[in-house]
C-alpha cells in the first residue's frame, strides 16, 4: 500500500542553507510573537464585541425592521388587498364575464351559426354557377389565344430564317472564311519570325550565363564573409560578456537569494505556528487566571451571600411593603372618593342656599294639534300659525 511505503528521500542541503536557518528563525519568532499576539487579543475581542453588542444589536434591529417594513406590508396584503381582490375578481366575474358568457352562448353563437349557413347556401347556388360559366370562358379564350400565338410565331420564325440565318450564311462561307485563312497565314508567318529572333536571343544567352554565374558566386562570397565578420564581432562584444555575467554572477546570486527567501518563509510559518500555540497559552492562562480572580468570587459572593440576602429582603421587607403600599393606596382611593363625593355634596347646597332650587323646563308638546282644514300645498298658512 502507499500508506506503507516510507518518505521520499529529500535532497541534501547545503551548508549555507544550514547556517542560516536557525538565526532567520529566531529573528522571525521575535518579530512575529507580538504580532501573533496582538492578532489573538483582535480576534478575541472582535469575538466578544460580535456575541456581546452586533448580534443582540443585529436581532433588535431586524425585529424593528420586521415590525415598521414587513408586518404593515404582510397585514395590508392579508386584510386589504386579498379581500379586495376577491371582491373585484367576483364583481368582474359577476359583470363582465358572466354578461359576456351569456351574450356568447345565446347570441353569437346561433347568429354565428345563421349566418355560416346563409354563406354556405350563396355559395353553393349562386357563386359556384357563376365560377364554373367564368372558368368555361377562360378556357375557351386560353385556346383561342394559343391558336393565334402558334400563327404569329410560325410566321416570325420563317420571316426571321429568310431575312437573317441565309444571309449570314452566305456571308460566312464566300467571305469571312477566306479572309480568316488569309489572316491566318499572315499570323503563322509572323509567329515563325519571332520565334527565330528568340532561337537567336537565348544562343545569346547561353554564352553570357557563365560569366553571370562567376558575378553571382563572387557577390555571395563577398557576403558571406562580411555577415560571418559582423556575426563573430557581435558575439565576442554582446553575447560572451553577458553570458559570462549570467553564469557567474546573476545565476549564483539569484540561488542565493532563493534559498533565503525560501528560508524565510519557512521561518514566516513556523514561527506563526509557534507563536499561536504560545497565544493560546497565554489567552487560556490569561483567562483561567480571571476566572479565579473575578468569576469565581463573584459567583461565589452571588450564591451564598446575595443570593440568600436577596430572599430574605424580598420576604421581610419587600412583600410587607408591597402589602403596605397597596393597602395604603385603596385607603387613600377611598378617602379621595369619598371627599369627592362630600364637596359636591357642599357644593349643591351653597348653590341651592343661595340661588334657591333650579328651574324645571317646561315640557312642551311638539306633536301637530289636530285641524278640520289642515296644511295643504296651495295654502301660504301653515297650521300652527292658522286661526
Amino acid at each position: 500500500m502507499d500508506l506503507d511505503k516510507p518518505p521520499a528521500p529529500q535532497p541534501p542541503e547545503g551548508c549555507l542553507v544550514v547556517a542560516l536557518r536557525l538565526p532567520v528563525r529566531i529573528v522571525v519568532l521575535v518579530l512575529v510573537v507580538p504580532v501573533r499576539l496582538a492578532w489573538d487579543a483582535l480576534v478575541a475581542a472582535g469575538r466578544f464585541l460580535h456575541a456581546t453588542v452586533l448580534r443582540p444589536l443585529g436581532r433588535a434591529l431586524r425585529r424593528t425592521g420586521r415590525a415598521l417594513f414587513v408586518w404593515p406590508f404582510v397585514a395590508l396584503w392579508r386584510w386589504v388587498l386579498v379581500p379586495v381582490g376577491t371582491a373585484l375578481r367576483w364583481l368582474g366575474h359577476v359583470l363582465v364575464v358572466a354578461p359576456l358568457g351569456w351574450l356568447h352562448a345565446r347570441l353569437l353563437t346561433p347568429l354565428g351559426h345563421a349566418l355560416r349557413r346563409a354563406a354556405r347556401r350563396v355559395v353553393t347556388h349562386l357563386l359556384a354557377p357563376v365560377g364554373r360559366g367564368l372558368a368555361w370562358l377562360a378556357r375557351g379564350a386560353g385556346a383561342l389565344l394559343a391558336a393565334v400565338g402558334l400563327g404569329v410565331f410560325t410566321g416570325a420564325a420563317w420571316l426571321v430564317r429568310y431575312l437573317l440565318v441565309v444571309p449570314a450564311r452566305w456571308l460566312h462561307v464566300h467571305v469571312l472564311r477566306p479572309v480568316g485563312r488569309a489572316l491566318l497565314w499572315v499570323a503563322g508567318a509572323l509567329v515563325a519570325g519571332a520565334g527565330a529572333v528568340l532561337g537567336w536571343t537565348a544562343r545569346v544567352v547561353s554564352l553570357l550565363r557563365p560569366v553571370g554565374r562567376a558575378l553571382l558566386w563572387v557577390a555571395g562570397a563577398l557576403v558571406a564573409g562580411a555577415g560571418t565578420v559582423l556575426c563573430w564581432t557581435a558575439r565576442v562584444v554582446f553575447v560572451l560578456p553577458v553570458l559570462a555575467l549570467w553564469r557567474w554572477v546573476l545565476a549564483p546570486v539569484g540561488r542565493v537569494l532563493a534559498v533565503v527567501a525560501r528560508e524565510v518563509a519557512d521561518a514566516l510559518g513556523h514561527a506563526w505556528r509557534v507563536a499561536g500555540h504560545l497565544s493560546r497559552v497565554v489567552g487560556r492562562a490569561l483567562g483561567a487566571l480571571f476566572r479565579w480572580i473575578f468569576v469565581e468570587p463573584a459567583r461565589w459572593v452571588y450564591r451564598a451571600v446575595l443570593t440568600p440576602v436577596g430572599h430574605v429582603v424580598r420576604d421581610v421587607v419587600l412583600r410587607p411593603a408591597a402589602r403596605a403600599a397597596r393597602e395604603v393606596g385603596r385607603v387613600a382611593r377611598l378617602t379621595l372618593a369619598a371627599a369627592r363625593e362630600t364637596l359636591r355634596e357642599t357644593r349643591r347646597d351653597v348653590r341651592r342656599a343661595l340661588f334657591g332650587e333650579p328651574r324645571r323646563p317646561a315640557t312642551v308638546d311638539r306633536r301637530e294639534p289636530p285641524a278640520r282644514d289642515p296644511r295643504t300645498l296651495g295654502s301660504r298658512t301653515t297650521v300652527l300659525t292658522k286661526d
